[in-house]
């Protein structure tokens, strides 16, 4: 039986109407906004109001990606949401979001790998498109991350903002050979979860009973992602039969401009072929991917037929890549 190829049909993204300045933060903590930018490369980011929700956001990427599929939600038979910032412990945002869709046929749940949730999403439902559990599927990358913010924290609080991301992956005879053909080529999955404390939240259900901050330690997390994205980026290049040369794009997490550019640095990457958008949309966590991704589309950088190579680093340790011509 040969698999079926996961084709990218639709991709879409949400962000806040409420943008918060590096000056606004600079009136609530010692900071300014020539330190955040030295350091970070964010100008700004983005607030979900008051009794907005991580399911709001994902509900509004989700529409917008549909319709760029032109498939109506009827058609999904998936739902895989990644978020660290659900809605309620249980039920998921993935089944919440196929009650507000429509969505009723199927299977919706969410994934749990912070910033690298979108990446493993993808992975989930590109295994199961393949071994023909799912025809068609939607992968939502969904965040209110400033819910787990102590904005009393200088060194996490200026880094983070919400937003989603979504794409529509329809399953299809696979075209053409090797690289060559469409969808999704590859994924590549890594954790670590020896490496806790670098980067989690102080509270949970079981632990605390209570929601949590986010903690860091941020010089010790940039060794690290600049270590194991690099490594997760030639490894899914070099099981796909592909050259870092050979990407067209590559979208990163958008945890930092510096990340970004040493990761760039250390594969001879041009800079022009790195999709960034963390000086507008600062880290969104596992909505950072797709919502670089859409951007991208968006503005004509990347179209139909080019090679496409996504990865991030999140809290666990968690990474991974994904290689996908679009």
């Amino acid at each position: 039986m040969t698999e079926l190829s996961a084709r990218i049909a639709g991709i879409g993204s949400h962000l806040p109407e409420r943008i918060l300045t590096n000056d606004e933060i600079s009136a609530m903590v010692d900071t300014s906004d020539s330190w955040i930018r030295e350091r970070t490369g964010i100008r700004q980011r983005h607030i979900a109001g008051e009794g907005v929700t991580t399911c709001d956001l994902a509900e509004r990427a989700a529409r917008r990606a549909l319709e760029d599929a032109g498939i109506a939600a009827e058609e999904l038979d998936l739902i895989v949401v990644a978020t660290t910032t659900p809605d309620f412990t249980f039920p998921s945002v993935g089944t919440m979001l196929q009650a507000r869709l429509g969505a009723t046929q199927g299977a919706a749940f969410d994934v749990q790998a912070v910033c690298t949730g979108f990446v493993y999403a993808l992975s989930m439902a590109d295994n199961m498109i393949a071994r023909g559990q799912a025809k068609t599927a939607l992968v939502v990358g969904a965040e209110t991350m400033s819910r787990i913010l102590d904005w009393t924290d200088r060194s996490t609080c200026v880094l983070f903002g919400d937003g989603a991301g979504a794409m529509v992956l329809q399953a299809a005879e696979p075209t053409g050979e090797g690289t060559d053909r469409s969808g999704i080529l590859g994924t590549y999955l890594r954790s670590d979860g020896r490496f806790k404390d670098l980067l989690h939240v102080d509270g949970g259900p079981s632990s605390t009973g209570t929601v949590g901050h986010l903690r860091m330690v941020g010089n010790q997390v940039f060794r690290h992602a600049i270590t194991n994205i690099a490594e997760s980026m030639t490894t899914i290049a070099s099981r796909s039969g592909v050259t870092i040369e050979e990407v067209d794009w590559f979208v990163p997490h958008q945890a930092n401009q510096r990340i970004l550019e040493g990761v760039a640095r250390r594969l001879s990457i041009p800079t022009e072929k790195v999709i960034s958008t963390v000086a507008d949309h600062g880290n969104t966590s596992a909505a950072s991917v797709p919502l670089a991704f859409d951007r991208a589309v968006q503005d004509g950088r990347i179209k139909r037929g080019d090679l496409v190579l996504m990865e991030a680093l999140g809290g666990g340790f968690t990474w991974g890549a994904a290689l996908a011509r679009y």
